[in-house]
């Protein structure tokens, strides 16, 4: 019984500790608000320090991930990883419904969209606060796409911090500019996607930009078979009284599901992960998107509120 009272006084002690270290030396207000969300077991797990350094050195985190990390994992790593740190692919009507929205949404547990035991909660205020912030992993790429600060931090706790932390990185955007940054991207070939974290409160909290050749994501799943990434929900779908087969489809495509073998435009249904590319970018107008009742659910906010 003393030994069961001994561990549980340090356990206390430490978590104290934890929590003293995380309000007072990483003493920013904007990291004080976010500490006070985590729970004494996140303490315990230290949560809040991992996120601190996340944050505040997102480009090393990532760089070191996609680097040293990822190409040395095995199939219990990946796991690991995947379940704690992933992203939903959505198309860019689906981006834009997030920037626009008008009031709060408290979503959590959305099993059937993010297929991950955890980091699945979507809880925004809205209008949601929205900051411009570099790409990380354009940063750990040596001749990177241009240009670099298109990620879209969302959510008031993650924007205060990292605007608080990064100045010369990120600023404040308007929904406007961030739908313009959409736009663009979506313009460039680029596919969106929204990142959850664990260590994020296990929450949403970003929607990044992805090019096949710089996005780690992409590079888990296609180099390293990594499933970081979730399908959007939709498969694409070739209309061959249209299609010209002009290829642009096949060297868009970030996951590789599109080829020509005999001049005809083939769609690889496991492979295609519904980012909406290829319908975006056709010159023909020969491609849609349609629902794949195999695949999780869109992340649709409109229909997820209707659901709940």
């Amino acid at each position: 019984m003393i030994f069961l009272y001994i561990f549980l006084t340090i356990l206390i002690a430490v978590i104290i500790l934890i929590k003293i270290f995380t309000l007072v030396v990483l003493m920013k207000p904007s990291n004080w608000k976010r500490a006070k969300m985590y729970s004494a077991g996140d303490m315990f797990a230290l949560k809040p320090l991992h996120a601190y350094i996340y944050g505040r050195w997102t480009g090393t985190y990532i760089k070191f991930l996609i680097n040293q990390v990822q190409p040395r994992l095995g199939p219990k790593g990946k796991k690991w990883l995947s379940d704690r740190y992933h992203a939903k692919i959505i198309t860019t009507e689906q981006a834009s419904t997030i920037i626009n929205i008008n009031k709060d949404i408290p979503l959590k547990d959305l099993e059937q969209v993010i297929p991950y035991p955890l980091a699945r909660d979507l809880m925004l205020e809205g209008p949601p606060d929205i900051a411009a912030y570099e790409c990380s992993c354009r940063y750990a790429r040596e001749n990177s796409c241009q240009p670099t600060q298109v990620c879209l931090v969302v959510g008031k706790y993650f924007v205060d911090f990292i605007v608080e932390y990064h100045p010369k990185k990120a600023r404040r955007i308007t929904r406007d500019e961030a739908l313009e940054i959409l736009r663009q991207e979506n313009e460039r070939g680029h596919l969106h996607s929204a990142w959850f974290k664990d260590v994020a409160l296990n929450r949403f909290y970003s929607i990044c930009n992805c090019c096949k050749c710089c996005c780690g994501g992409i590079e888990a799943m296609v180099k390293y078979k990594n499933p970081m990434m979730v399908s959007s929900g939709y498969v694409s779908k070739i209309n061959l009284s249209l299609c010209n087969s002009c290829g642009i489809c096949a060297e868009l495509c970030p996951f590789m599901a599109i080829s020509i073998p005999s001049g005809t435009a083939l769609v690889d249904k496991e492979k295609c992960m519904g980012c909406g590319i290829c319908r975006n970018k056709c010159p023909e107008k020969a491609v849609m998107l349609y629902r794949d009742m195999q695949k999780p659910e869109p992340l649709d906010i409109d229909e997820i509120v209707k659901q709940v």
